[in-house]
């Protein structure tokens, strides 16, 4: 087997048909799925592209919610995940504004700190995004409501979360930024 199909095989199986594999609970498969995605996002960031993270972190997000809810049995298209994405932004928006803000200047005037900086912030944005995504698609597989005040809860408590996996995670982070 060869490097690219080496590659594939794993990507199938750790990403996008995680959902069928017997050797993990679903909550593993969950809590894998956004750790894959919290360090391919913090590795992404790091590359030296002022103000263009949103452009690009926002379509992996939502792609996590992509993987999430197949997990949940309650798969959603990349347009639906990518509504549920703006739907929580909107909630916690101007928590993800100014993270986004303070990239893309970390980038322009500090861009020696950007690594350092850069990593911790997006590995616990894009986790606390997808445990709240992952939230939402549990209360609405039962049938449940979510509200706004229970996002923004969930937030400041998965966000504080995030930030410390962020510092487990930073050498897989700087590993994976050297690919790119």
């Amino acid at each position: 087997m060869d490097i690219i199909e080496a590659a594939k095989k794993k990507i199938e199986v750790e990403i996008t048909n995680i959902e069928n594999r017997t050797d993990l609970s679903d909550d593993q498969k969950r809590s894998q799925i956004i750790h894959i995605f919290s360090v391919t996002c913090a590795a992404v960031a790091a590359q030296p592209i002022p103000f263009a993270d949103i452009f690009v972190l926002t379509p992996i997000q939502a792609y996590m919610g992509v993987r999430l809810s197949a997990i949940r049995g309650m798969p959603l298209s990349d347009a639906e995940a990518t509504d549920l994405f703006k739907e929580i932004a909107g909630v916690v928006g101007l928590g993800m504004a100014a993270q986004q803000a303070a990239l893309g200047l970390y980038k322009v005037g500090l861009p020696f700190l950007a690594g350092f900086t850069t990593i911790p912030l997006v590995y616990g944005l894009t986790y606390a995004i997808g445990r709240i995504m992952d939230y939402y698609l549990e209360k609405k597989s039962k049938g449940q409501a979510v509200s706004n005040a229970d996002l923004k809860r969930m937030w400041e408590k998965v966000r504080e979360e995030g930030k410390q996996q962020a510092k487990k995670a930073k050498d897989e982070v700087m590993s994976q930024k050297n690919e790119f």
